[in-house]
């Protein structure tokens, strides 16, 4: 039996970003899912999360903070 998780971690991955700025990671070998694009971040699992921990402060979509700051 392999061990998936041992292996995901050392798989390439990229930063994925959609259009109400959520962030995710996606495997590098695979084709970005419609709705995403890349975030111009790539490395291993961890390497990704730790950019997205850094970059993305504010996880409400972009949606709502507009229409909060429109109040």
């Amino acid at each position: 039996m392999t061990d998936t998780s041992d292996s995901a971690d050392r798989t390439e991955h990229v930063v994925v970003v959609n259009d109400e700025e959520q962030y995710s990671i996606w495997p590098a070998e695979r084709p970005v899912p419609a709705g995403w694009h890349p975030a111009g971040q790539r490395g291993d699992r961890q390497a990704c999360l730790d950019w997205i921990d850094e970059h993305w402060t504010d996880m409400r979509p972009k949606s709502l903070r507009q229409a909060l700051g429109r109040r």
